[in-house]
């Protein structure tokens, strides 16, 4: 089982005692507000679940290659970018068709995948190349190839400042990357075994859940540095911004509990909610 970015649930539900099923072992999940649909990327499947918001139905089913796991939306090109873990490549898919347009080859094991919208550009996190790859959403090519740190996995781009914000799971640090460079300009040491990140926009900061350290970082992205450090509870994997009530959601997996953080005080504010393993964490506008 993978060690999840976004959602990995045996089912995706809006409601209690409604569930969606989808593939085997789901993984990544992102949302189309073109189309309205939820895309999810099936891990043991080796396709991806299309789910209409308005139906709470399967739409469509769509192979792609070996172990899909990270996944982005691409608002400008209404296409959705895949990371295929065991493949080294990311398919491109169509939202008009739910058909794969393109598969770019990529490095070793493609982890993280986002969506740059000021450049329109896709960065994806190379856990085995510790580097990270710029596609460009025009060429569906790579424009760049970024070194990082060692097994890169979450990555959140910054739109305050222009910036991709990479964790670098074995470095204990992050990598800030310059979209208009494709160039590290930062290096932030955070905790032990950094894997979700997520952007604050409401705080122009940048929140990172530390695995191994049952806690999370908060880099402000005025200074890139680390401004102040949450206790959660154990092994937080991954986490998301709630831009309408200013909170972090962070997944807590052996303590199989989800965290929220008000990003007005960088405390925990509401006691832990209680689940089975959760392993995801995903914002969406």
């Amino acid at each position: 089982m993978p060690r999840t970015l976004t959602v990995s649930l045996g089912f995706v539900a809006n409601t209690p005692g409604d569930p969606i099923a989808v593939g085997s072992e789901p993984t990544g999940i992102a949302y189309d507000s073109g189309k309205k649909e939820m895309f999810v990327a099936n891990y043991g499947s080796d396709n991806l679940s299309v789910i209409s918001a308005t139906t709470n139905k399967v739409v469509a089913t769509v192979p792609v290659g070996t172990y899909p796991f990270g996944i982005a939306y691409d608002s400008g090109k209404k296409e959705v970018f895949v990371a295929n873990d065991d493949s080294d490549n990311v398919s491109v898919i169509s939202d008009a068709t739910n058909k794969v347009v393109a598969t770019v080859p990529v490095g070793d094991v493609p982890n993280g995948v986002a969506y740059d919208s000021g450049k329109k550009e896709v960065f994806v996190t190379n856990g085995g190349s510790s580097n990270v790859s710029v596609i460009s959403d025009a060429t569906d090519k790579v424009v760049a190839t970024v070194p990082v740190g060692d097994v890169p996995y979450g990555v959140a781009y910054d739109s305050g400042k222009k910036e991709m914000f990479v964790t670098n799971e074995f470095s204990g640090n992050v990598s800030v990357i310059s979209d208009a460079t494709d160039k590290v300009v930062a290096t932030v040491a955070v905790g032990s075994q950094p894997e979700g990140v997520a952007y604050d926009s409401g705080k122009k900061e940048v929140f990172v859940t530390n695995a191994a350290s049952n806690n999370v970082s908060v880099i402000s992205d005025a200074t890139d540095k680390v401004v102040a450090t949450v206790k959660v509870g154990s092994d937080p994997l991954c986490v998301a911004y709630d831009s309408a009530k200013s909170e972090i959601f962070v997944s807590n997996f052996r303590a199989n509990s989800v965290d929220v953080i008000s990003d007005k005080t960088n405390k925990v504010v509401a006691p832990p909610v209680a689940g089975a393993s959760p392993r995801g964490g995903s914002s969406s506008p």
